[in-house]
């Protein structure tokens, strides 16, 4: 009769060693699961900010081309700093080409990299080393190499040639 206890005890610790190996199954499957939806998220928010990089980007650009194309003879063509988007100094009266400087989305500060020629700034580009997501469909303020780009460091925004013409109601 011992002997047949026994058994019974060793069958019982088997079925309780199935047990467990479904559960680490279990565990590991929610954790593939968890580690695809945490991808997924993080692929739409670097997605929400690469399209916020873009508009930014654009704006600034723009901004420089109206600074351009309302320069008085005699001044600066290109802006020296940011912030003479932000407030012309070079009228009687204030001229805004840009409302405030822009966040880079990527680093959350206006620390963007500004692409100079003969002292003024001609463009600009984000400081951030992610590989973009976007290939098509991009503004053309964007360096036509754009497409190309093996990180977001690499477009550079600029103002479009043969835009300079002022929007009507700026000033």
């Amino acid at each position: 009769m011992t002997g047949r206890i026994m058994r019974r005890g060793s069958a019982r610790q088997r079925q309780a060693g199935y047990g467990y190996l479904l559960v680490l199954f279990l565990i590991a499957a929610l954790g593939l699961g968890l580690a695809h939806t945490g991808e997924a998220w993080s692929r739409l928010a670097q997605r929400e900010k690469e399209t916020e990089l873009l508009y930014r980007g654009a704006d600034i650009a723009r901004a420089i081309a109206r600074y351009r194309a309302l320069s008085p003879e005699g001044s600066p063509a290109w802006p020296q700093s940011l912030q003479d988007l932000i407030q012309d100094r070079r009228f009687p009266y204030s001229v805004r080409h840009l409302r405030r400087v822009w966040r880079d989305p990527f680093t959350g500060e206006p620390d963007w990299e500004l692409v100079r020629a003969g002292g003024g700034i001609v463009g600009l580009r984000s400081r951030s080393g992610l590989v973009p997501l976007r290939t098509h469909g991009l503004p053309p303020e964007l360096d036509p190499t754009a497409a190309q780009a093996r990180r977001y460091a690499d477009w550079v925004f600029r103002p479009v040639p043969g835009n300079d013409a002022p929007a009507s109601g700026q000033q």
